[in-house]
Parts: structure tokens; sequence; C-alpha cells
């Protein structure tokens, strides 16, 4: 089969930079792929981060210096992976560049960053996507197709959420996720959020109103120099929205969570109908669980293995990972640039990613006033 090369460069060689050029330098796992994804340059300031990638034989260009990448007329596509609030500067020269963007959530460090980036890639005819890497498990592939199929019924209810323990511990050291002027005021919601909404906003169910909770439970964290430093991000957030549905108005609970006791990397979509329902957490990553409606009603536990949206060399007995999921995301990101998406479940596009900023922003303005805020879209 006669692939089409395309070059990929790093912007940000740290931990997802890492995950990515696991995912190219196993590309070949995909069967019959039509594209072939090289990585080819990786940028970072810190020289001891480059190092890592000089044992991925496909790199020719290590540099501390971005705009080496910008003007390298090889690379027709950029992955950056850089704190929030570089996210504007960085993705708008990428595209000012005339180069194709994978973006890291959340697509800017606010609203009015987003639309700009998105308004940007416009205008220029660039092609962009964010990442969002837990919708393409099998288990999640399997909620979609369930909706999509009508075999549940009228929708009633909608639960979806990503919740960590990783801020449990009080002694943990800060880092830039826990600063607002790094990750916004937006906080958490910033960190998890796209994750939370890719599948509703992809359904079509766009909030309409939101009651919001937000906590800043642990508010100091050692600073790593022997002191103390404020930790002031919301820590969790649980959101109560209405989605419009066939006309019909119902509830949908979304929560980002940094102190879930228990919780290492929990991703759950919960959907009920009026004639079943479906349920996947990454908790239990084989298992799906179909709501079975009769006279005695019942959960269904269906064992699921590597039923991929892009089929790899992996038997389908075996069960999916993170890394897997990773992969297929860069999988369906390369097909859709290739026009050959068709009706498979694609990234999060920048429009979703405004979406999601005007929902982080209404969900500030009611946990602010304590009430419900009515959310308009432009």
């Amino acid at each position: 089969m006669q692939q089409n090369i395309v070059q990929v460069g790093i912007i940000g060689g740290g931990l997802m930079g890492k995950e990515l050029a696991s995912a190219l330098g196993r590309w070949f796992a995909l069967n019959d792929f039509p594209v072939k994804a090289e990585l080819k340059a990786v940028c970072d300031l810190d020289v001891n981060a480059l190092q890592w990638y000089e044992k991925v034989p496909s790199v020719k260009l290590y540099t501390t210096n971005y705009k080496e990448l910008l003007a390298d007329p090889s690379l027709s596509v950029i992955y950056v992976a850089l704190p929030h609030h570089l996210h504007k500067k960085y993705y708008t020269e990428v595209l000012e560049a005339g180069k194709d963007l994978i973006a890291e959530k959340p697509f800017g460090i606010d609203y009015q960053s987003a639309s700009e980036i998105a308004e940007t890639a416009e205008q220029l005819g660039r092609f962009v996507r964010c990442s969002s890497e837990m919708p393409f498990l099998p288990g999640a592939q399997r909620v979609i197709q369930e909706v999509q199929s009508g075999r549940i019924g009228r929708i009633m209810d909608i639960k979806a959420g990503f919740c960590h323990s990783s801020d449990m511990d009080p002694m943990k050291p800060i880092n830039w996720k826990r600063k607002s002027e790094f990750c916004g005021e937006i906080g958490v919601m910033g960190d998890l959020g796209m994750h939370v909404f890719h599948i509703p906003l992809r359904m079509g169910w766009l909030p309409k109103r939101v009651f919001a909770q937000l906590q800043k439970i642990i508010t100091q964290r050692p600073d790593g120099k022997g002191g103390w430093t404020e930790c002031d991000t919301w820590n969790n957030a649980s959101l109560a929205t209405a989605v419009e549905i066939d006309g019909e108005e119902i509830p949908m609970m979304l929560e980002m969570k940094r102190l879930a006791p228990g919780e290492t990397n929990s991703w759950y979509i919960e959907i009920y109908g009026t004639e079943g329902g479906v349920k996947f957490n990454t908790k239990d990553t084989k298992a799906l669980w179909l709501f079975n409606k009769g006279k005695e009603q019942s959960w269904q536990r269906i064992d699921l293995g590597s039923q991929v949206a892009f089929p790899t060399i992996t038997g389908s007995i075996f069960e999916a990972g993170f890394a897997d999921c990773f992969m297929q995301m860069l999988a369906a990101y390369f097909m859709e640039r290739e026009g050959l998406l068709e009706n498979r479940f694609g990234c999060v596009t920048p429009a979703e990613a405004v979406m999601s900023h005007k929902i982080f922003q209404s969900a500030l303005l009611s946990h602010q006033n304590k009430s419900v805020v009515e959310i308009a879209y432009d």
C-alpha cells in the first residue's frame, strides 16, 4: 500500500511529547493505514529532556529554539505540549508558519485565547485538532455506538467525568497546573474538562445552562525549595447542566476532580434511557455495562478486547490501554487530515474547544454568583 509520508515535530518534549513519540514509533502497528507519520524534530528548553529523544531513530533535529521547527519546510504537522498560558502564542506561530497543528487541551488559557486561536486557524486554512484520548478506548467507542443505535430509547440522564486522586497528598510539591497564572482561572476544568466534554459536544449535547460548585481544598503546597507557596487553582469542579435532546430538556452532570479519593485516573460516561442504558469507566477498561429492561431489570457486563476504530496488529482478545487510545487519537487526526475519516469518531475540533471554554467561563460565573447561568454561544 502506498503511504503518504507526513513529517512531524514536537514543541515541548515532556510527558505528552514522549507519548506522541512512542505512538509514532510503533506506527507500523496500524494495519493498512494510508499515512506514515514520522517524528523528525523535537524542541524543548531543557537539554536533558532532549536527550531522551536520542533513542528515537527517526529524529534528526534536536533544538532549544522552536523557530527552527517552524522554519523547517519538511515538517508538515507540529504537536505543541506546553502550559496553557503559552498556547495562544505558540499555536498561532505554528499556524502562521504554514504548519498544521495537534494542540493540547484546553486550547488556550481562557475563552478569548481559544476563540482567537480558532479564528487564526480558519483564516489560514490550517488543519487543527485538539488532544482528547479517552474517547478512543473501545469501551468509549461502544458507548457512542449504543447511543447512535437508538437502542437505549429516549435519553433521560447523562453523567460524565474525569477523576484523579493525584492531589490527595498535601505534601506533593507545587507545579504549574496548580497556579492560575499558568493554567488559567478555570483550574481543573482546563486540565480535565476537554476529556469530559468531548463525547457530549460531539453528540450535540450542548449545555443550555449550568450550576457549578468549585472547590479549592488544598491552598498551599511545598515549593520544592524548603518553603510553601500558594496553590490558587480550583481542585474540583462539579457542573449540573441542562441539555436539549429531541425537544426535551434533560440533566447532564459533569465532574472534573483532582481530589477524588481512590481514583488514580478514572474517566467515565453513563447514559440512561427509557429502553436501556450504557456506561463505561476506565477503572475497569475491559468492562462495558449495558442495561437490560425487562420484567427483571439487570446490568450486563461485556468483557471487551481491543476492538479499535483503526485496526492494529494487536489481537482482539487483548485489552487496550492509554498508549493504544493515544495512538488511535493520532490515527483519527491523520485520517481526518487526509479527508478519509468518514463516519468514525474524530478529535476535538477548534469549534468544540471554544464551546468548552464558554462552558468553563459560565461555570466560573455560576460559582461566583451562586446561581444558575444561561450559556450563550456565539
